[in-house]
């Protein structure tokens, strides 16, 4: 059988008030209209056709290439919107199922399953419904004594008796596809809203014989829209609690998940222990037995296991096995560390890369550098990248010590096992095992400490007196 899906996406979506257009707004760092595009690819549908209105342009050029758009040019209602993929679907033989875009929280396993009721009961057309405490607003589900359905009618269309039913359309249903093309062109706009309404094809299909079906989703959160900024708050603590779970059951410790935010693509190790003030986004990877927090903010990276990060600041950056980075350190894009690096406190790195064993514990910034194994930087070393036009690179090789205070002046190299005084400036290379100093030497002025605060107390009596 042939699986289709057609995503319905053309509202504006005014009740955002945003200059986003709706189904692009995030919900845990995806757009809703890609978590919809990914429940439908794991659902195993073949075609996707992404119908599209307000902010077309938008749309397309974010989701990008490979999904095929039809255009709404005028909004007259849902069976209006579907009749729009007719031209690219409708002399295919198999099954579409149609969804909303701005439903974020929908899964591939409800899709299975209203596709496999769809089918075990060789139906015409399946709905799926939930049933919700406050039906407020959303479609009725009509049935007959025998619990066949018999139609959907909605809010502004209801009558009292109606209006009391709590088993509500979600908006979303699988269709044989072509028997759906063939009952849109009877649909009418004779309603209170006098809009195309896609709910009047089961009440045509079930007046031409064919079997309507329903499957009831357990969690009716599944069908919840987004429709303003309060919805999208609630989709987001929603799906934010699900992923919480999905990573608790694969195996990792989370302290508080009220206080952990873990986006939708986030992959963690089992045994990893997540503490409370942690953010995880995007395409970030966390390994085994890793201790991530509190007050972790990671975007991107990618973190082997056994490693520690704490009170810290990473993003696009590659962390190696059993490091440890924090409290207060800021890993910029490019960074990358070896294997048991530490980077402590109030250090930051930039497009820097460091190789296994490598310190640098305290007070530096290390950026545009490619530094060795077993190094050690001293407390407030700086690699000086930047001339006001142009980055340029540090180099410093194996098993190298730079003491603390030294200004490393880009482009240079620090030979293997080389050794950088604390204090120095340096503007040249350092051949291997070499000692470099670049420093004025001491000189000590007897008596002279004396002299100099006469001076400063006279300076500011002045100042008092004037």
């Amino acid at each position: 059988m042939k699986v289709m899906a057609i995503i319905l996406a053309a509202g504006q979506g005014k009740r955002m008030k945003s200059k986003l257009y709706k189904v692009l707004h995030p919900v845990c760092g995806k757009s809703m209209v890609e978590h919809v595009l990914q429940t439908v690819k794991d659902a195993a549908c073949q075609r996707t056709v992404v119908v599209v209105g307000h902010g077309a342009e938008m749309v397309r050029s974010y989701l990008g290439e490979g999904i095929e758009f039809v255009f709404q040019e005028q909004q007259l209602g849902t069976g209006h919107a579907v009749q729009q993929a007719e031209p690219l679907l409708g002399g295919e033989d198999g099954t579409t199922v149609i969804l909303y875009g701005d439903t974020p929280l929908v899964t591939s396993e409800t899709i299975g399953s209203l596709l496999q009721i769809h089918t075990d009961t060789g139906s015409a057309a399946t709905v799926l419904t939930a049933v919700v405490p406050n039906p407020q607003g959303l479609g009725r589900i009509i049935r007959d004594e025998a619990g066949n359905v018999l139609r959907i009618v909605e809010q502004k269309d209801c009558t009292p008796e109606q209006a009391a039913i709590t088993e509500i359309n979600t908006g979303m249903y699988c269709f044989d596809n072509k028997k759906l093309f063939q009952a849109l062109r009877k649909v009418t706009n004779q309603n209170a809203q006098g809009e195309y309404y896609l709910t009047d094809v089961m009440e045509i299909l079930k007046n031409a014989g064919e079997t309507v079906g329903a499957y009831c989703t357990p969690d009716f959160a599944e069908g919840i829209g987004v429709n303003d900024r309060v919805g999208l708050g609630e989709a987001e603590a929603l799906m934010r609690a699900r992923i919480v779970r999905k990573h608790q059951i694969a195996g990792v410790t989370i302290i508080d998940p009220a206080a952990t935010y873990i986006e939708a693509d986030v992959v963690i190790g089992s045994d990893t222990v997540i503490y409370p003030g942690t953010v995880l986004r995007g395409k970030t990877v966390i390994g085994e037995d890793c201790v991530i927090g509190p007050n972790a903010d990671i975007t991107d990276t990618t973190i082997g296991s056994g490693v520690t990060v704490k009170h810290a600041v990473s993003a696009e950056s590659i962390i190696g096995d059993e490091s440890a980075v924090g409290p207060y350190a800021y890993l910029r894009p490019g960074s990358k560390l070896g294997v048991g690096c530490k980077i402590g406190d109030f250090v930051e790195l930039k497009n820097a890369e460091l190789g296994d064993g490598t310190k640098v514990s305290h007070l530096s910034y290390v950026g545009d550098a490619k530094v060795g194994k077993d190094v050690n930087i001293g407390c407030g070393a700086i690699t000086v990248n930047y001339d006001g036009y142009n980055k340029s690179l540090t180099e410093i090789g194996d098993n190298a010590f730079v003491g603390s205070n030294v200004n490393l002046i880009a482009p240079v190299k620090i030979g293997d096992g080389a050794y950088v005084v604390a204090g120095s400036t340096i503007t040249q290379d350092v051949p291997a095992n070499d000692v470099a100093i670049a420093r004025e030497r001491q000189v000590n002025k007897p008596g002279y400490a004396e002299k100099l605060r006469g001076r400063a107390r006279a300076k500011k009596e002045s100042k008092a007196k004037s």
